[in-house]
This record gives C-alpha cells, sequence and structure tokens, in this order.
C-alpha cells in the first residue's frame, strides 16, 4: 500500500509539473541547461530509469577541444541582423573566419541557430574548436560559420546559455513555425551580407544549417522550404513534435517530391518521451518522432544518417559527436589522389595574410 500511494504522489506531482509548463513546452526550458544534474526528466513528465545520469557517459574529446599547432580561426562579432520579415525584430550574429580562408577563394557555409550556445567556449558544443581541427586535417572543407541567435526586439535581452530565449523572443514563433518565414531571414537577410562580406560558394551543396532542439526543426525547415540555398541540415535533438505542428514532418517526408537534402539526425532514449498531463501523447514524444522522421527519410530514399544515445533533452549526445556529425555531412569534398601532391597531403596551414 504504501508504494502504491508513493507511487499515485509521483504521478500527481509529475501531471502538476507538467500543467505549469503547459504553455511553454518541456524542451523548451531544457536545452538552456544541458548537462546540469538529470534536468529535464521532471519537466518532460517522465522519469528516466533508475542508475546513473543518462547523460553521465558524454564527455568531449579532442575534437573539440583547442589542439597544439592548429591555427585557430577568429569569431567575428556580435553583428546586429535588422529584420523585415519579422518587422521590429532583430538577429545578432557572430561569423566564424577560418584561419585559412583566402578571399581570393570560394569557401563552403555552415549556419549555426541558437549561436550563443553553439559558439560557447565552456558549452556542450564548442563548434569553432571542431571546425578548427576538422579544416585543419582536411576531414572538412574550408568553411565560413555562422552563429545566429534567434530575434529578438531592442528591449528584449539576448538568449544566454541559461535562457534560450523561448521566454523572452521570437524563437517559438521562428523556429517551430511549418512555414518559409524564418527561411526567408536566413536567405534573404543574412546570406546577401555574407556574401557582401565574404567569397561564400553559391553552390547550395556547399551550404549547411544545423541546431539543437528547437533549432534543428528550424535548420531542417530552411532547407525544407529553401533545397536551392541550403542541402546539409545537421540536427540534435530535433523538437518534430506537436509545438506548431512539427509531427507532421515524417508524413510531409513521404507525401512529398524528394528534395536535395542530406541530414544527419542524433537524440537520446531519454529525451522528453511525452507525457503531458500525465497522459502519454506520442506527438510530444521527442524520441519517437525522430525515429519516425529517420524512417520516413530512408523510405523517400534520402542521405540520412542518425545515431541514438541515452541522453537527456540538451546537447551533451550531439556535442560528443559532433565532429562525426560534420565529418559525414561534408564527406564529398573534393580530393586528390596524387601520391605527388604534398599540398593534399598536408595540414592545411593558415592561409598567407594580404597587405
Amino acid at each position: 500500500m504504501r508504494k502504491a500511494a508513493t507511487y499515485a504522489i509521483s504521478l500527481l506531482f509529475a501531471g502538476v509539473s507538467v500543467m505549469v509548463f503547459a504553455q511553454i513546452p518541456a524542451q523548451q526550458t531544457v536545452p538552456g541547461q544541458p548537462g546540469q544534474g538529470r534536468q529535464g526528466a521532471s519537466l518532460g513528465g517522465q522519469q528516466p530509469p533508475s542508475g546513473p545520469n543518462p547523460n553521465s557517459q558524454y564527455r568531449l574529446g579532442p575534437d573539440s577541444m583547442p589542439q597544439e599547432g592548429v591555427p585557430k580561426g577568429e569569431i567575428r562579432g556580435p553583428y546586429t541582423l535588422p529584420s523585415n520579415v519579422y518587422p521590429g525584430t532583430q538577429h545578432t550574429y557572430w561569423v566564424y573566419v577560418p584561419a585559412q580562408y583566402d578571399p581570393t577563394v570560394p569557401v563552403a557555409l555552415m549556419v549555426y541557430q541558437d549561436g550563443q550556445a553553439f559558439k560557447d567556449e565552456n558549452g556542450d558544443i564548442r563548434a569553432q574548436n571542431v571546425m578548427d581541427n576538422l579544416i585543419y586535417r582536411r576531414e572538412i572543407p574550408v568553411m565560413i560559420g555562422v552563429f545566429i541567435n534567434p530575434g529578438r526586439t531592442p528591449e528584449q535581452p539576448e538568449p544566454n546559455p541559461k535562457e534560450w530565449g523561448d521566454k523572452t523572443t521570437n524563437r517559438p514563433t521562428e523556429y517551430n513555425t511549418l512555414d518559409d518565414k524564418y527561411a526567408r531571414v536566413i536567405t534573404e537577410e543574412l546570406m546577401p551580407v555574407l556574401y557582401k562580406d565574404y567569397n561564400i560558394s553559391k553552390d547550395p551543396e556547399q551550404h549547411g544549417i544545423g541546431g539543437s532542439s528547437s533549432g534543428a526543426i528550424a535548420a531542417l525547415t530552411v532547407a525544407w522550404e529553401r533545397p536551392n540555398q541550403f542541402r546539409k541540415v545537421l540536427s540534435n535533438v530535433g523538437s518534430f513534435t506537436n509545438i506548431r505542428g512539427g509531427h507532421v514532418y515524417p508524413e510531409r517526408v513521404l507525401a512529398s517530391e524528394k528534395k536535395p537534402i542530406r541530414i544527419f539526425l542524433c537524440d537520446g532514449r531519454n529525451d522528453n518521451r511525452g507525457i503531458r498531463n500525465g497522459v502519454y501523447d506520442e506527438k510530444w514524444d521527442w524520441f519517437l518522432q525522430n525515429v519516425r522522421l529517420m524512417k520516413a527519410l530512408t523510405k523517400k530514399g534520402y542521405d540520412v544518417n542518425y545515431s541514438w544515445g541515452m541522453n537527456l533533452h540538451g546537447q551533451k549526445f550531439g556535442g560528443t559527436i559532433m565532429p562525426e556529425m560534420m565529418r559525414w555531412l561534408w564527406r564529398d569534398g573534393p580530393v586528390s589522389t596524387d601520391p605527388n601532391d604534398m599540398v593534399e597531403r598536408a595540414f592545411r596551414q593558415a592561409a598567407a595574410k594580404k597587405n
């Protein structure tokens, strides 16, 4: 009887927790606090199994750390991008310029949503270190990286590692809505500025975009709506759930003509698992919906890769495998097989400084 009563009380607390966050979906509060204890369990409504923290096995490897002898790229900014697509808002962004960038040679492009989190020097992704190391070793092409935050009004605070902007910015609308408005921010407002300032290839095969949680569904939507401008997608714990109808993506994929998109999905078995008001709703099960999307993409013949971990909602697992995700997405860069090509066989050094 005592066990039954305890179980009933636990269910009651779970239901109350979900009701408190009914207006702000669980995943929207968790990503800003990745890797801190067992966060996400109560907000997701369903506790993970007893035992070690599901995130406990995930640590950043050497590809995500600064390495001796590897030329470091420069992060420029922050810059402010006024938006006409969402009137009254602006987007803050930073630009990663690799040490090997030569303005006379067109380079690839990688855009990251929730830029403050992806470039955080103490965060779970540290994308700039990954790009430094992989560019140096010729495992990905030389590329410009852009870290862009969700839009906000001038009066609203900038997103930060603890609050990614769901309560304080335009993030929920921009990232979760299944229309082309955020794609227009990237392709009509951001890209012209980048083309003006940097020699970026116009080839859509040389344009990638990625994100975590709502930033991941936003990345897919940009490529889905504008495949002639973006064709590589990196998705970590993607919110392909019913925040604003994102759970329909598998059906969308199956019903539509195949698009020239390559995508890497990763998620965890202990991501938010769909308990709302004490009742399971598969439309709010992050892991299930990521698996459904993978199966639809596979059935339709997409170039898709995926990896399922044990992680909670956040970036612990995604950060661990970020280097491999980038290698796979960018695996078809040009190579020389000439054994006498000593440039190809050497590490990429920093570009010569122009006077």
